[in-house]
């Protein structure tokens, strides 16, 4: 597809030192306000905000045709539009995120050998122990896999994705949420309906379910208050997952095994509902993850900061 990854992501948080810290600690490797993973580069951006929120979202494109067809989406749909030679960027009003779509190389990911694990009847490993029990050092996250986003308008921002950018859809929660991607992965873009604007977590992955249960325990080691949710598989998207809390309240997440699309005419996109297509084994969710404990605060904030305007 023309749309090929996620670039970067610009984080607004009202504790920038504290917060920078922890994504440090997360794996990602810290140069000044700028933090990269191993194969994707510079992806992560923190500046201060009144309010915890995603500022602005980078996508990547091919080239300027990609750019001319993303600017033509918007147009259409009326979302105002800035061009540039390399670039074409706009708002989504539903999520309040900033949306920059630039011409960016495609992500070239090493191909890594397979796990070896043995099982019945089957003996890949003979004679040793497990990798995943003998590596040492801390996780460091592949690349940017995905945000999710609440959204006070979610059809409105389901068409500024879709309509607009060229996103496609891959599953639904009806009249509640729609997971999109611009690259084969199963989503690169979560939009959810909310009472307010607000980014619900960040999505980071990592090599395999030792790497997502590796970082994790590293983490909670050192302030088991990061906990959110895991370890668990999801249902749809059907990665491993465990979710952490960073210092602003944002959720992160490391995940490995995603579902990818290289087909889209193999893939059905398909509608969920309940907590079936949210997890398929693991604890269950736990009430903080579905309604974030700031979220009341977000909305006071929200609504002050509409009567100050």
């Amino acid at each position: 597809m023309p749309l090929h990854r996620l670039t970067t992501i610009t984080l607004g948080v009202p504790n920038v030192a504290e917060t920078a810290a922890y994504y440090a600690e997360f794996g990602l490797r810290r140069d000044a306000e700028l933090f990269s993973t191993a194969d994707g580069g510079e992806q992560l951006r923190i500046t201060h905000s009144g309010r915890r929120r995603l500022l602005e979202l980078g996508v990547g494109a091919d080239d300027p045709d990609d750019l001319d067809r993303v600017a033509a989406g918007l147009e259409r749909l009326d979302f105002p539009v800035e061009r540039t030679d390399t670039t074409v960027s706009s708002t989504d009003p539903g999520t309040g995120t900033r949306v920059e779509v630039s011409i960016a190389p495609r992500i070239d990911q090493p191909e890594l050998p397979a796990p070896r694990y043995n099982g019945p009847g089957r003996v890949d490993r003979p004679s040793t122990r497990a990798d995943g029990v003998l590596r040492e050092g801390p996780v460091r996250p592949r690349k940017l896999g995905h945000v999710v986003l609440g959204s006070t308008d979610q059809e409105t921002s389901q068409r500024f994705f879709t309509e607009g950018l060229g996103f496609k859809v891959s599953d639904t929660v009806p009249g509640l949420a729609a997971f999109l991607r611009c690259s084969t992965d199963h989503h690169n873009v979560l939009v959810q309906q909310a009472p307010v604007q607000f980014l619900h977590h960040t999505s980071w992955q990592v090599d395999d379910v030792d790497e997502v249960g590796r970082g994790a325990t590293a983490l909670l080691e050192k302030d088991p208050g990061r906990h959110v949710w895991g370890l668990g598989r999801h249902h749809v998207g059907s990665n491993f997952f465990w979710y952490l809390k960073d210092p602003a309240g944002n959720f992160s997440e490391y995940y490995s095994d995603l579902d990818c699309i290289v087909d889209d005419a193999l893939w059905t996109p398909g509608t969920w509902e309940g907590a079936r297509g949210l997890y398929n084994w693991g604890p269950p969710p736990p009430p903080s993850f579905l309604a974030p404990e700031d979220l009341a605060a977000l909305m006071t904030g929200a609504h002050s900061a509409e009567g100050k305007g």
